[in-house]
């Protein structure tokens, strides 16, 4: 069980629930007495007939009309259905798992105002398996994202259309077959449900914690080629970092050393070996890998922060009664970390796809034309590094900055916006696409490795080796490899190739 308080959530937490390994997601009793507290603010004021924005007042140009008492439910329900205009795709389950977790703690912080129903419904679907059905386009990270929790929104007042045990039905339907009564949202509740940096943070963190664990499945890739090769695990010691002390390039050049220990390959050619210096591509793994590393160590504190705060408008302060408008909707700060996460990984696809280049030529690598058992006759690995070259392409072109493409919505009041989602679009796509270029690698490396047999690697490669020996035979011939590919790049999204290999 999960217990949710708007406070403590980690990222961890979000990337199990998302893939529905959690159990269920309850909330914790001082998030339920937060909530019932800023309620009460909301309450008071309206009962006073105070001006509160998106309460008694209309929405962004809008704001100056003043809401009649009964019409002020119709005005949260119409908020709730105008803003779910989105369209294209459906956002994959893993990310809606993850914007409803986020929103309902967003919530639980108790400075939205809403009624606990809104987080108790949430909550309810969240834990029955019924999946609002998102499209990904719509929002631009403010006023935050609008469209995609307006479409969770419409699901929990048993409106649109939700994803249950894998069919797309109605709303009502799926409420009904659950026996959830569909929320009768009060003053605030609609704004409250939909205002918030939740969509291009739930992208962003699963994306996130995928391109963790690719970053970690290319160091193991890099030290296979780097063995495979013949280098030199030299330029990694702790003497070289130290006089350059970025965490990253540490943490990297500790792992590729473990990684390497006790080969015998490497024995093989320490001495008499008359090449003084490796190219850049294997000498400078930790100072590359580790500059991925300290972007995602920058991202991950982001997205950490966000996943907590509170990010709705206006904000209920309970203590002092204060309801204040402000613009913590604003997805700047996470659209601008997963740009940076989408350039780091483009950099380090481009040196893994180096690598690979380097094993697959001849006229480079002492080894037989494209890792080929019978060169000549049969292309071997060949067409894999021209496959990433395309793949590296798409990378190079999602690292192109979402964050600075501001362009004014609602009437020029919100005449600057952050483009999250976009940011968080291309950061996902970026990690998927990283991990097809370090498959690759992977595949070369492994295939490579077999012509010093009897000569074996380190114990921990030979680990890694097995893996992908577990799933991909050797070449024995030419063969189609797509969906020797396929398998390894899933064992490197799945972390198959993370630190408990060393």
């Amino acid at each position: 069980m999960l217990t949710i308080d708007g406070h403590t959530l980690t990222l961890e937490e979000v990337g199990r629930v998302a893939a529905g390994a959690a159990g269920p997601v309850t909330l914790a009793p001082e998030a339920r007495r937060a909530i019932e507290a800023a309620r009460a603010v909301i309450d008071t004021k309206v009962a006073a007939g105070e001006a509160v924005y998106g309460v008694t007042t209309g929405f962004g140009r809008l704001a100056e009309v003043v809401i009649p008492a009964d019409q002020r439910t119709l005005l949260q329900l119409n908020v709730i259905r105008s803003h779910a205009c989105g369209f294209g795709a459906h956002a994959p389950r893993p990310a809606v798992r993850a914007l409803m977790l986020l929103r309902a703690n967003t919530l639980a912080h108790g400075h939205s105002g809403c009624t606990l129903a809104c987080v108790e419904r949430l909550l309810d679907l969240l834990n029955r398996g019924i999946h609002p059905v998102v499209p990904e386009f719509g929002s631009v990270g403010a006023s935050g994202d609008l469209v995609p929790l307006a479409h969770v929104a419409l699901a929990l007042i048993g409106e649109g259309d939700v994803e249950m045990d894998g069919r797309v039905i109605p709303a009502q339907d799926a409420l009904a077959a659950a026996g959830i009564a569909p929320l009768a949202v009060r003053e605030k509740d609609g704004l409250a449900l939909i205002n918030g940096t939740q969509f291009c943070t739930a992208v962003g963190t699963l994306a996130l914690l995928e391109a963790e664990r690719v970053l970690e499945a290319l160091e193991v890739a890099g030290a296979l080629s780097l063995d495979a090769l013949k280098g030199s695990p030299g330029p990694f010691a702790p003497e070289v970092q130290a006089v350059r002390p970025h965490p990253g390039q540490a943490a990297s050049a500790a792992r590729l050393v473990r990684l390497m220990e006790g080969s015998a390959i490497r024995e093989s050619h320490r001495h008499g070996d008359p090449r003084v210096q490796d190219a850049y591509s294997l000498r400078c793994m930790p100072q590359v890998h580790g500059a991925a590393r300290d972007a995602m160590t920058y991202v991950r504190r982001a997205l950490a922060i966000e996943i907590n705060s509170a990010t709705d408008n206006p904000l209920v302060f309970p203590e002092s009664g204060a309801i204040v408008s402000g613009g913590n909707f604003h997805a700047q700060i996470v659209a601008q970390a997963l740009d940076l996460l989408a350039i780091a990984l483009a950099d380090v696809g481009a040196i893994s796809e180096r690598r690979t280049d380097r094993m697959l030529n001849p006229d480079i690598s002492g080894l037989p034309a494209f890792l080929a058992v019978h060169p000549g006759v049969e292309s071997g690995m060949m067409m894999l590094q021209t496959a990433t070259a395309d793949v590296l392409t798409e990378l190079r072109l999602l690292a192109a900055p979402a964050s600075i493409h501001s362009v004014p919505t609602g009437a020029d009041r919100e005449d600057h916006v952050s483009m999250g989602p976009a940011a968080a679009r291309k950061a996902a796509r970026a990690s998927r696409a990283l991990s097809y270029i370090v498959a690759v690698e992977l595949l070369c490396a492994a295939e490579a490795i077999e012509h010093h047999r009897p000569l074996r690697t380190s114990p921990a490669l030979e680990r890694a080796h097995a893996g992908i020996r577990s799933v991909v035979p050797p070449l024995s011939g030419d063969r189609p490899l797509s969906a020797d590919v396929e398998r390894i790049a899933q064992m490197v999204r799945d972390g198959e190739f993370s630190a408990p290999l060393t």
